[in-house]
């Protein structure tokens, strides 16, 4: 059984700086792609970021050019940095398998944007 636990979230200002992470127990994790995804306040959860076995990134329009998504295989960790950050940003962010398993939704991490 998967089990992700993502971690790093907080309370930052406008235009701040957080960095994510998101540790995956198993040993299929280096073969899988990862997904960042995020549901704010009365919003359906929405998929932020993804990265493939091979390293190849996808972002949604509105996180473009101020996220960077990247994984360590050798820690079984994905990381999500999130530059230049916005009040719409605000959500708990979650990671999971791109696509996402409905079976392996960790407790996810809080970022507020606000100052």
């Amino acid at each position: 059984q998967v089990q992700l636990v993502e971690s790093g979230g907080g309370l930052v200002q406008p235009g701040g700086s957080l960095r994510l992470s998101c540790a995956a127990s198993g040993s299929i994790f280096s073969i899988v792609a990862m997904g960042w995804y995020r549901q704010a306040p009365g919003k359906q959860r929405e998929l932020v970021a993804a990265i493939t076995n091979g390293y190849r990134t996808n972002y949604v329009d509105s996180v473009s050019g101020r996220f960077t998504i990247s994984r360590d295989n050798a820690k079984n960790t994905v990381y999500l940095q999130m530059n230049s950050l916005k009040p719409e940003d605000t959500a708990v962010y979650y990671c999971n398998f791109f696509p996402p398993n409905n079976r392996v939704w960790g407790q996810g991490t809080q970022v507020t944007v606000s100052s």
